[in-house]
């Protein structure tokens, strides 16, 4: 009989840890980027935020981008697209 390999999840990985990026005093007059994931609802959540963070918050614009697929990460393409155009970014985690 062929054994299965223990595998513990709670392990760790290998990657290094990267540091945070700087946060910002408040939103006033800020271009924030909400990234949608594709999961269910998200879209309707990133709205709802974004609504809020105009409203209560003073942020200029809200950038909605969505991700090709919840199982993959956001391309290259897509995260220096944003990085360009906003000063803060959400990632949305739907459904």
């Amino acid at each position: 009989m062929n054994e299965l390999p223990w595998i513990d999840p709670t392990a760790g990985g290998g990657k290094a840890k990267l540091a945070t990026a700087p946060r910002p005093m408040d939103l006033a007059g800020k271009v924030v980027g909400l990234l949608d994931n594709t999961k269910e609802q998200g879209e309707l959540i990133l709205t709802t935020i974004g609504d809020a963070l105009r409203e209560r918050h003073g942020v200029a614009r809200v950038v909605v981008r969505r991700k090709e697929h919840y199982s993959k990460p956001a391309n290259d393409a897509l995260i220096d697209e944003m990085a360009k155009e906003v000063q803060v970014a959400i990632a949305a985690v739907g459904g």
